[in-house]
């Protein structure tokens, strides 16, 4: 099986990892972007070393088993409840370099040493943890701790997007990350599809008195809220009139809950929904699987089964349920997010990704569609489709896309959204930036401007030298003055502050022009400290006339007595 692109090189850099030194990494990939296929072709590359693959559910044991075999062309053996890998001893059998197990068959028994010690550490190459998520509980650090004897042994660990409590408990037992390949980045390369958005506000659910525990909101009392028959008439409601013919699968909190939305659906439409769970009779679960699979039922409920492990390329919605773990959105997400097989082959072909994407677009299911229901949340920050699809961009971009997905009522494409939002706010924050920078420049020209009009220069006088033997303070009066000429008393001495403001009370006496008639007048150079204010006026009226491009050709003033003995500064 040739590898996608993304895969080659999180499998390259995993092997230089490796090869620096590090003994345990760890490759972020969301679910439908053949996780199982990377580790497989890594088993492949280091034959004739020995391989362990651990997982937490059957479900990904026998997945596991089948991708190995048929990437690898290597028999693998499975060691999980009645089923016994074929060792002789501490020896492997010559016909299995692979074998799979379940952590808690491996660590299961009062010792907490389960099977294990079937297996001699050095007889391990590489141990391989699929969905590592879950590789910072006891049983996993038991089975680390166990197979690490071995000096030698490699430990690749593999996920889904995983949440950030998850990112720093992986970091007790792994070194590094070799690869993150974000869920945004594989819609965008063409390889799953883009997420449609449904926000449904049901009126009367109210999450807001339910606590935290362990990170997420407490199940039991969750259950409790959506098992109330309003609620679910509510949530089913609403999702018979979004979904159409498209088939899908939802996710209960409860088995409780699973078993009475089914009944809810059915009683709008006979035989359109049915519901698995952990105490399902696995004959029970494969045959209402494959029902499911062929179209015969439209809905299928779960609690607790169809979360990992379990692929359908045909699956077109989710209704998830309600959490604040963004690695158990991501995994419900993960379930819809398949390309249809009917394109897969050739889009694995494909060099190009907007054909891939056009692709897609023109294929049977053209996106998938993430159904929440949500009311009341109070404290509670709960995932949507939002937080898995914006790891690139701002957490504002991200908020922003979520209200607008719970207003409109209407589904709306998350990614493009997110995408739009982020170009509006950088483009807010870039104007927002330039009107600063005007704003300072425009403070920073008058600082100039006011530093450079010096008022001895302007004026035509000469300062006295400064003294430092004189301590007087300019009075309240010379203050005034000098403000009302547009100077800063507190940049004078009171030497040259008393200069000034004789200075100015001797242009006041003789009719002279203010400064800041001066000021114009010397800038367009139409008059001196001697002109006369009346003048001044005139003056600055026909420059004003001119549109500020100084005097008009053949201005000429004229000649009046100046009577007025009211001129300000």
């Amino acid at each position: 099986m040739k590898l996608r692109p993304y895969q080659a090189a999180a499998r390259d850099a995993v092997f230089r990892e490796w090869n620096s030194g590090v003994r345990s990494t760890f490759v972020v990939m969301p679910t439908g972007t053949g996780k199982t296929v990377l580790f497989a072709s890594i088993i492949k590359a280091i034959q004739p070393g020995r391989t362990l693959v651990v997982a937490h559910r059957s479900e990904l044991i026998w997945q596991a088993k089948e991708k190995i075999e048929r990437v690898t062309g290597l028999v693998s053996e499975v060691e999980m409840g009645e089923f016994r890998s074929s060792i002789d001893g501490t020896l492997f059998s010559p016909n299995a370099q692979v074998i799979v197990a379940t952590v808690q068959t491996l660590t299961s028994g009062g010792d907490g040493m389960g099977r294990m010690s079937k297996f001699t550490p050095t007889d391990i190459d590489l141990l391989i943890v699929d969905e590592a998520a879950h590789a910072a509980s006891d049983s996993y650090k038991r089975m680390l701790d166990y197979f690490l004897k071995n000096p030698k042994l490699k430990v690749f660990f593999c996920s889904a997007t995983p949440d950030r409590a998850d990112r720093k408990a992986l970091g007790e037992v792994c070194e590094s990350v070799a690869f993150d390949y974000q869920t945004s980045d594989a819609i965008h390369d063409g390889w799953i599809l883009p997420v449609q958005q449904q926000m449904v506000n049901v009126e009367g659910l109210d999450f807001s008195s339910i606590k935290t525990t362990a990170g997420d909101l407490n199940q039991g009392e969750l259950a409790e809220v959506l098992e109330a028959e309003s609620s679910l008439h509510g949530i089913v409601s609403s999702t018979i009139d979004i979904i159409g013919s498209k088939r899908g699968i939802g996710f209960a909190t409860s088995v409780r809950q699973a078993q009475m939305m089914a009944e809810i659906f059915n009683r709008h439409k006979s035989g359109m929904a049915s519901f698995v769970s952990g105490t399902t009779p696995k004959d029970e679960r494969a045959l209402l699987l494959k029902q499911f699979a062929n179209g015969e039922i439209q809905v299928m409920l779960n609690c607790g089964v169809l979360t990992e492990g379990f692929d359908d390329s045909g699956v077109e919605f989710v209704v998830m349920k309600p959490t604040k773990s963004r690695a158990l959105y991501a995994q419900m997400l993960g379930r819809a997010m398949r390309v249809h097989d009917s394109i897969a082959s050739t889009l694995a072909s494909c060099p190009a990704a907007s054909v891939r994407r056009a692709m897609i677009a023109r294929s049977c299911k053209p996106s998938m569609l993430a159904i929440d229901h949500f009311g009341v949340s109070g404290k509670h920050k709960l995932v949507c489709s939002a937080d898995i699809l914006g790891g690139k961009y701002s957490d504002e971009a991200v908020e922003m896309v979520m209200k607008k997905a719970r207003k409109s009522g209407k589904p709306i494409m998350m990614e493009q959204s997110i995408e739009e939002a982020e170009k509006r706010i950088q483009l807010k924050r870039q104007k927002q930036l330039e009107e600063q920078a005007r704003k300072a420049n425009i403070v920073i020209r008058a600082k100039y401007n006011s530093k450079e009009v010096d008022p001895f220069s302007l004026l035509d006088i000469r300062p006295y030298e400064p003294s430092q033997q004189d301590k007087r303070k300019l009075t309240p009066k010379m203050q005034g003055i000098l403000r009302k000429a547009g100077f800063d008393p507190a940049e004078f001495s009171y030497r040259n502050g008393r200069q000034l403001v004789i200075t100015l009370l001797d242009r006041w006496k003789n009719h002279l022009c203010t400064v800041g008639q001066l000021k114009i007048l010397k800038q367009h150079n139409a008059g001196n400290e001697k002109t006369k204010f009346e003048d001044a006026g005139l003056i600055i009226d026909a420059i004003a006339k001119n549109k500020w491009k100084g005097l008009p050709a053949g201005f000429q003033l004229p000649k009046p007595d100046i009577q007025s003995s009211e001129v300000p500064f």
